[in-house]
């Protein structure tokens, strides 16, 4: 006994079991990318959050800062950022993340006209007024005082 169901993008086009079957497995294959797709874009704008605290930047510019660590040490972007919320959250950040991520945000500030962050690249609220970052861009960032300026 064969089963027919009419198809939604081809309506007079019946279709079989095994056609059927087929269609039912790449609904489920595709029901799953998209949840992992969910799951990945909500990591990625946690992170984007946390970056604009960190870097006090727009999320614009937090945003291009995730994407160029990920594309500079060839890292998944949802991996940098899981990274960066475990950083945020106490945890510790792999070295060549940490000084991408501080260029980053170092560049990033730049476009932005504020260039003060951490000796180690990473912005931190409540910094020093007095204190003014430089970088030569290879490097990670540092603190120079007002007057040794």
């Amino acid at each position: 006994m064969a089963f027919f169901a009419l198809s939604r993008h081809q309506p007079l086009v019946l279709l079989s079991s095994t056609d059927l079957t087929t269609e039912y497995d790449r609904l489920q294959v595709e029901n799953r990318q998209l949840q992992r797709a969910v799951t990945s874009h909500a990591v990625i704008d946690q992170a984007i959050g946390a970056l604009v605290v960190l870097g006090r930047m727009a999320p614009e510019d937090a945003w291009r800062a995730l994407r160029d660590v990920s594309q500079r040490t060839n890292v998944k972007l949802r991996t940098v950022a899981e990274h960066l919320l475990e950083y945020s959250q106490g945890g510790t950040l792999p070295e060549p993340e940490r000084l991408e991520l501080g260029r980053a945000i170092t560049r990033y500030r730049r476009c932005a006209g504020d260039v003060r962050a951490l000796g180690d690249g990473l912005a931190m609220p409540g910094h020093d007024t007095d204190t003014d970052t430089r970088s030569d861009g290879d490097g990670p960032s540092q603190a120079v005082t007002a007057a040794g300026a």
